[in-house]
């Protein structure tokens, strides 16, 4: 079974059709590219997928599944992350509270249990840290942990947002040209 698969997928925006007949399936594993020149109507697949428009025509299944009932915010729980082409992050939070806000599709307490701050409260908050500070390792953020990203580099930047995407722990990672406006170094960084 695919994982994604998207069935003659339309969306139009006023008169201007952006995607038509989109169909194209993502396998477990798989690397897939969506490649084209700008106004191609990439990002729009991405935003369909991520559910923040709705096709005028087709069906968007993940793991045999219709998405088009749900809203965004249940797409990550899904196990679906992505990336921005222009980045999306909290510029008044840390490197480490950015990739915190990407564990929140796994909390699992209740706002009474956080506020009377129960053992399994910290436990909870230990794990997500830990896996936080795994993302951090994998993708050599440590020098930037505590800094708040207004006070980042682009390239930096670039890089937290796809840290906080992994620390979803997806099953599809959707990336929305997460080169653009790097450096030959920074890429290669990237990649």
């Amino acid at each position: 079974m695919s994982l994604l698969e998207l069935e003659d997928v339309t969306i139009s925006f006023g008169g201007l059709t952006a995607v038509e007949g989109a169909s194209f399936a993502v396998n477990p594993g798989e690397v897939f590219a969506l490649v084209g020149p700008n106004g191609a109507g990439k990002s729009t697949i991405f935003n369909l997928v991520s559910r923040y428009c709705t096709p005028s025509g087709g069906d968007i299944r993940f793991e045999g599944k219709s998405i088009l009932g749900c809203a965004p915010h249940d797409i990550p729980r899904l196990g679906i992350a992505r990336t921005f082409q222009n980045i999306e992050l909290f510029e008044h939070a840390t490197v480490l509270q950015n990739l915190l806000i990407g564990r929140h599709t796994h909390r699992r307490s209740n706002a009474i249990s956080e506020i009377l701050h129960l053992p399994g409260v910290r436990s909870e908050e230990r794990r997500h840290r830990l896996a936080a500070e795994r993302v951090i390792d994998f993708l050599d953020l440590q020098p930037y942990r505590e800094s708040l990203i207004m006070g980042l580099p682009y390239g930096v930047r670039k890089i937290v947002e796809l840290g906080r995407a992994l620390a979803v722990e997806p099953k599809l990672l959707l990336l929305d040209e997460p080169a653009s406006g790097l450096s030959a170094e920074e890429t290669d960084d990237v990649a």
